[in-house]
């Protein structure tokens, strides 16, 4: 095999890091401002601050649980089972969390046993740093792929997977929780289902409605809980702004669809349906991460009644109240005076659109001549962090990925991080890349594209057949 340095030269120390891997916000984006202002606020106020400098309650503060819950129905604006009108995303079905990854491992502990429940079903391509999060609550060797077309999940494969899981268990005798000892307060989920169903990390594909409600319907009848990370709703904008960049300044103040929790909710008389629980079969991991600042470690879930409950019952929460007590009263300070909803549409929304835009223009000038194909982009409303692409044959991810770091200083995911480990049968992305147009300056946006130009042109120029590369990194070791 020639040696990648053989290929790209080496390394131009001239040429300042330029690192389109990282899905960190840009430092400019951060709300340094109005988390001081709301800082002060708390901590000035000890009928306050003292609650929130001590153990809080399980569920999370009250003040933040009863500002998300009418911020999520103005955005969200979730329908009544029974009268199919609007209603309110009641507080009672809301949890504060430790953010994201920090949720998705403690509803892993409530709702799943890792010898009774089957197997972990996971969009393919998948947001990698939740291979882990399986791995570590016992599941490794049981995440299955399921891949997507250009509606999002592919209901057909997965039902044909489930029922096979299920066909295995009745031979093995899997017909109860092993591990997990009954509680009152919670259940125990034959399969669980992940999805990142609204501009999507990485594939950037939003989920159609009539796939989620699909897809309720099948979780439902495979006793399965859809998981769903809801953390890109919000950043959201036109997808094709005109020529002078006005229609950025668009605010988009309403959900793009209704989430795979609100579709639980209202379809067909929802988890309180005769036979039903009152579980429900989806639950929604919100963040405050991509949105304010990941180090505010702060999130929320949402599902039914009982299902919010039964996390906030979870071990570590129960011994010292909800992980983020003293953040949360920040936040409930920028929620009650309607900052967070003003950073979010009036500055976060055309910063994005305004980087994604440039991003997307230097694709088209610069990466598309030379065979990179972009997805279909027919919705009216682009979103999220990424864009994600398919290189021209025989292109490799890995090999470009390479490449571009030794060359060019630029650092880029290959799609090889985004299979699911064991399973990429029908789901592997050898020959694509995903990019961040989040973290980087609008100056480095377009100039990194150029830089992977020049490293795909080198590789296409020499002929080679770009094999996989020896030692792919990961985006851990590139933070």
């Amino acid at each position: 095999m020639t040696a990648i340095s053989d290929v790209a030269g080496s390394l131009t120390s001239s040429k300042p890091l330029i690192n389109l891997l990282r899905g960190w916000p840009n430092p400019a984006l951060l709300p340094a401002q109005i988390i001081d202002k709301a800082a002060h606020s708390v901590l000035n106020n000890k009928a306050i601050a003292v609650p929130a400098l001590q153990y809080g309650p399980d569920s999370g503060d009250l003040r933040l649980r009863k500002s998300v819950a009418n911020w999520l129905t103005r955005f969200y604006k979730p329908k009544d089972p029974a009268t199919g009108e609007g209603c309110a995303a009641n507080h009672e079905r809301i949890t504060i969390t430790g953010g994201a990854s920090q949720n998705l491992a403690c509803m892993l502990q409530v709702f799943t046993d890792p010898v009774y429940t089957r197997n972990i079903w996971m969009v393919s391509p998948s947001y990698m740093l939740a291979f882990r999060i399986f791995d570590d609550s016992g599941f490794e060797g049981k995440l299955r792929a399921v891949p997507e077309d250009d509606e999002g999940i592919d209901i057909a494969f997965l039902r044909r997977g489930l029922q096979k899981s299920e066909e295995q268990a009745k031979k093995d005798g899997n017909d109860a929780p092993r591990l997990k000892q009954s509680r009152p307060w919670t259940k125990v989920y034959k399969h669980i289902i992940y999805a990142v169903p609204t501009f999507s990390n990485p594939s950037m594909k939003t989920m159609s409605l009539r796939r989620r409600e699909e897809l309720v319907r099948v979780a439902r009848e495979y006793d399965a809980l859809v998981i769903t990370d809801d953390v890109y709703d919000f950043l959201q904008w036109p997808s094709k702004p005109d020529a002078s960049g006005t229609r950025l300044e668009t605010r988009l103040e309403e959900a793009l669809l209704p989430r795979i929790v609100d579709v639980d909710r209202y379809l067909d008389r929802g988890p309180e349906r005769n036979g039903a629980d009152g579980f429900g079969n989806a639950v929604s991991n919100g963040s405050f991460s991509k949105i304010c600042g990941p180090g505010l470690r702060t999130g929320w879930v949402e599902g039914t009644e009982k299902l919010a409950y039964a996390v906030s019952q979870t071990g570590s929460s129960a011994s010292g109240g909800s992980p983020s007590q003293l953040c949360s009263a920040f936040l409930a300070e920028m929620m009650g005076s309607g900052d967070v909803e003003e950073w979010i549409y009036g500055h976060i929304q055309p910063s994005y659109g305004k980087r994604y835009s440039i991003l997307l223009s230097a694709i088209e000038k610069h990466l598309v001549p030379l065979g990179v194909q972009l997805p279909k982009l027919n919705r009216e409303v682009a979103g999220g962090y990424f864009i994600w692409l398919t290189l021209p044959e025989p292109v490799k991810g890995a090999v470009v990925a390479e490449c571009a770091k030794e060359s060019e200083n630029l650092i880029v995911a290959e799609g090889g991080m985004f299979e699911v480990p064991g399973d990429n049968e029908h789901a592997h992305f050898e020959n694509a890349l995903r990019l961040c147009y989040a973290y980087e300056g609008e100056e480095q946006l377009t100039e990194g594209i150029e830089r992977l130009a020049n490293a795909i042109r080198s590789l296409q120029d020499e002929g080679q057949h770009c094999n996989q590369a020896e030692q792919p990194y990961t985006e851990q070791s590139l933070w």
